[in-house]
């Protein structure tokens, strides 16, 4: 495939950024590590803050904390990426998909709900949410109906760092565990690395402990290198390097997030009324447009090859699990199961949106779509 002249994605290296990896290589005395989880924690409002190597560790050290064991359920979304019921599967339990809503793709809280009610069960643990673009869905009604039927929330904030509701940002609005990716699916940064934040102290201290292969030491040792084992954990832990750079990436998120909601406005100008394409719902929370996600009406697939064929590159968030050959032969599902992610899958298309991205790249992405679109009949 030859060279895109406007990627769906472009990471932007800072002076920041540069700094803090230099005091990493120069052996500075600072662990990059512990002030990026301050740092974090004190940005998104949470109480607790534990760096990962990945988003998919994040996930994965989330189901360790809850104790997630064989024959379990997990509740999440159709529409995710595959990391999310991969990250069940890894302890034999199970996941199970819930169709989404049509406006923002997210998972269906009324379906979700109905599921709930008619699947009272001890082995149900976990609701997974993912927010597609950032967006999020009524939190309220889910922290009630997790109370109600005692099951734990795992917020998926892959693409939902600086994302408010109700002015809170996400990581601080009631969720037991919420999962944070800095190169999450199609918008792949320079570095790895992933943020798991919780409220609850008994969470974060099991999810400490696991992080590092559940070593524990006692603090009382004249030798350092004198400890023990006390559970199963692994190894999640985050390098200083990659810490480094996430650090100045945690520093402009926000600024990141004006200018993706000024691309977006310019989106919104730009493509409104262009036949066969169909514009994002407008949130009533403020949307961070980590996405911007439109929808063909005619040969999505078509659109969407014409484009990268002018240089322009695109993105699918997601395919729906159950379309994916391990899901629908593991658990027998049918193509038409989930009607609502169906239909969307076969219509959506994220546009590159970034904050590095020039007025005149976006209005040559506008410009093509629209030349494209008057070539469908």
């Amino acid at each position: 495939m030859k060279d895109l002249k406007i990627p769906f994605y472009k990471f932007e290296s800072s002076r920041e950024a540069h700094s803090n990896v230099s005091d990493a290589l120069d052996g500075e005395d600072i662990s990059q590590v512990e002030l990026l989880e301050e740092e974090f924690s004190e940005y998104v409002g949470a109480e607790y803050a534990l760096a990962t190597s990945h988003g998919t560790s994040a996930l994965h050290l989330a189901m360790l904390a809850l104790d997630l064991k064989r024959g379990d359920k997990v509740i999440c979304s159709v529409n995710a990426h595959p990391s999310v019921p991969e990250v069940v599967r890894h302890f034999d339990a199970e996941p199970v998909f819930i169709d989404i809503e049509e406006k923002h793709y997210n998972i269906n809280l009324d379906k979700l709900e109905k599921y709930l009610d008619e699947n009272k069960s001890k082995k149900l643990k976990a609701v997974v949410v993912t927010y597609i673009g950032g967006v999020t869905v009524d939190l309220e009604r889910l922290y009630k109906m997790a109370r109600e039927y005692d099951v734990k929330i795992v917020e998926d904030a892959s693409d939902a760092l600086g994302a408010t509701y109700n002015g809170e940002k996400i990581g601080s609005t009631g969720a037991d565990i919420v999962c944070f990716n800095f190169s999450s699916h199609l918008k792949k940064n320079i570095c790895n690395g992933g943020m798991l934040v919780s409220d609850d102290s008994e969470i974060m201290t099991r999810a400490r402990l696991l992080a590092n292969h559940a070593i524990s030491r006692d603090s009382s040792a004249v030798l350092e290198y004198i400890y023990d084992v006390v559970d199963i954990g692994n190894d999640y832990s985050l390098s200083e390097l990659n810490a480094a750079y996430i650090r100045a990436q945690i520093l402009e998120q926000d600024s990141v997030i004006e200018r993706q909601q000024e691309i977006a406005r310019a989106y919104n100008e730009g493509l409104s009324g262009v036949d066969h394409v169909t514009l994002p719902t407008q949130s009533s929370e403020e949307n961070p447009y980590s996405l911007y996600i439109i929808k063909i009406d005619k040969n999505r697939d078509s659109f969407a090859l014409e484009l990268q064929e002018m240089g322009i590159g695109t993105g699918l968030h997601y395919i729906p699990l159950h379309l994916l050959s391990y899901y629908k032969t593991k658990y027998s599902l049918r193509v038409n199961d989930y009607p609502v992610a169906l239909r969307s899958f076969q219509q959506v298309l994220s546009l590159p949106i970034y904050a590095s991205m020039s007025d005149k790249e976006v209005q040559e992405v506008i410009s093509a779509i629209k030349k494209i679109a008057k070539t469908r009949v």
